[in-house]
């Protein structure tokens, strides 16, 4: 082989050593650090609308706690369908309200992926009344919400204790939003990491 030869061969294996690597460091970031995910439903109007792109940061929940009013992608329980463990919590099987909100976490956690803001915290003793959480005595700064319809999962007065290590998610669009008052706060252990940035559509690129 001559020298040309030699060195035009040494240029493609380098190239495609490089394209290698730098598919492999993409594909770790995505897996470990930071993740696009697709927004599935309206349940968190008007902050994350149908279809927007955001990223998730997997890597922060590693070394730190979920902070109240962050945005976070989670497992909910495998069984969220049917409602609270205690059926003294949450919603009737006919979809009327009981007196407080589900504060059972379940012991099972689904594939699926869902996308809520913390409300509650471990320890945290909170109400729902209109929409609005009533976290240790203290009405949530929720300006970022769509405000109840009167739906019937708008209010839950009986006040939950948060169990250690749990914590409560509640969609923004509050009338329209299937989360912790209806099958429970969520183990740390299920939440997949924070959303922190969007960027699709392009008009509303931003942190979140």
């Amino acid at each position: 082989m001559t020298r040309g030869k030699k060195s035009a061969a040494s240029s493609v294996l380098e190239l495609v050593l490089i394209v290698a690597t730098a598919l492999g460091l993409a594909l770790a970031i995505q897996a470990f650090v930071i993740k696009p995910y697709r927004i599935p439903s309206g349940s968190m109007l008007p902050t994350l609308h149908i279809n927007q792109r955001v990223l998730v940061n997997r890597l922060g929940t590693h070394f730190g706690s979920p902070s109240i009013g962050d945005i976070y992608v989670f497992h909910p329980p495998k069984n969220y369908d049917q409602g609270c463990a205690d059926p003294q919590e949450g919603q009737t099987d006919v979809g009327r309200n009981n007196l407080r909100a589900c504060d059972v976490a379940q012991s099972q956690e689904s594939s699926e992926t869902f996308i809520k803001r913390v409300v509650g915290l471990p320890g945290d003793r909170i109400s729902i009344r209109g929409g609005h959480v009533i976290r240790n005595g203290v009405p949530e700064k929720d300006s970022y919400i769509a405000p109840c319809d009167g739906a019937g999962s708008c209010d839950f007065p009986g006040t939950v204790t948060i169990p250690k290590n749990d914590y409560f998610m509640m969609g923004d669009n509050r009338g329209q939003s299937d989360d912790s008052r209806f099958w429970g706060p969520i183990p740390k252990a299920w939440i997949i990491g924070h959303a922190f940035f969007t960027y699709w559509p392009p008009d509303r690129i931003g942190f979140l």
